[in-house]
C-alpha cells in the first residue's frame, strides 16, 4: 500500500497551519466575523496591511512582529520577570526577604529530606553536607556546598529554580533564604543564629572559592 497516496495533504497542511497559529497565541484573520474566508480569498494582515491568499490562515501579530510566519510578539515585562530569576555571585538578583537556620531546618525536614536524608548526608540523592577539610586534598569528595561550591549565592539560585525536585520553583523567597541558611550552617559556614538575606548572603566566604579562577573568554568577533 502506498501510504503517501492515502494522505490528504492539503487538508493536513491546513490543519498543521491552524495548530501552529493557535499554539503561538495568534488569531486567524477574519474581517467579517462570520467565519474564515473562502479558500484562496485574499485577506489583509492587520499589522502589515499586506494581502495573502492562504485560505484565511494568515495570523495576526502585535506591533512588534517581525518574523516571516505572521504570528508571535515580544515578551512582556511581566513575562520576562517570571523567568528572570538568576542570582549573581555578588548578590544581584536576590529578592527581599530573610530566613533563619531554625526555620530552614523545619522546611528541609518536610520538603528536602526524602531525597537528601534527614541531615543532608544520607541520600538517596546528592550529599549536601560535608564541611571543608583544610588538611584534605582538593577537590574533596563528595563535592558538597561546604567543600566545593565557590559562591554562597549559588545555593539560593539553585534551590529557588530547581528544588524541590517534584515541584521546582515553588518555594517562597523566605523559604529559600531559610533553606540556604540551614545548608550553610550544616556545612559549618555560618553560625546557627545567622539570618540570611540579600545583604548577609553575598558576604558569606566559601572556603573553596580560592580554587576557582575567572573564566577568560576571547572577545566576541561577529562573523
Amino acid at each position: 500500500m502506498n501510504i503517501r497516496n492515502n494522505i490528504r495533504w492539503p487538508a493536513l497542511a491546513a490543519a498543521l497551519a491552524s495548530a501552529a497559529a493557535l499554539t503561538a497565541g495568534a488569531i486567524l484573520v477574519n474581517p467579517t466575523g462570520a467565519g474564515p474566508p473562502p479558500s484562496g480569498q485574499a485577506v489583509s494582515s492587520i499589522e502589515t496591511g499586506e494581502s495573502t491568499s492562504d485560505g484565511g490562515l494568515a495570523a495576526v501579530a502585535g506591533p512588534s512582529y517581525k518574523g516571516p510566519f505572521g504570528f508571535g510578539r515580544d515578551a512582556t515585562p511581566e513575562e520576562i520577570a517570571a523567568w528572570d530569576i538568576d542570582v549573581s555571585p555578588d548578590g544581584r538578583g536576590l529578592p527581599p526577604g530573610s530566613g533563619t537556620v531554625e526555620q530552614g531546618a523545619a522546611i528541609f525536614a518536610q520538603k528536602c529530606s526524602p531525597c537528601h536524608g534527614s541531615t543532608g548526608t544520607e541520600g538517596p540523592f546528592d550529599v549536601l553536607v560535608k564541611p571543608f577539610d583544610p588538611s584534605a586534598s582538593w577537590p574533596q569528595y563528595p563535592r558538597t556546598i561546604g567543600n566545593y561550591w565557590p559562591y554562597a549565592t549559588t545555593v539560593y539560585d539553585y534551590v529557588n529554580r530547581a528544588m524541590p525536585f517534584i515541584s521546582p520553583n515553588s518555594l517562597e523567597d523566605d523559604e529559600v533564604y531559610s533553606l540556604t541558611a540551614f545548608l550553610l550552617s550544616r556545612n559549618g559556614l555560618i553560625p546557627e543564629d545567622a539570618v540570611m538575606n540579600a545583604e548577609t548572603l553575598p558576604a558569606v566566604e566559601m572556603p573553596a572559592r580560592r580554587f576557582f579562577r575567572q573564566e577568560i573568554r576571547p572577545p566576541y568577533r561577529p562573523e
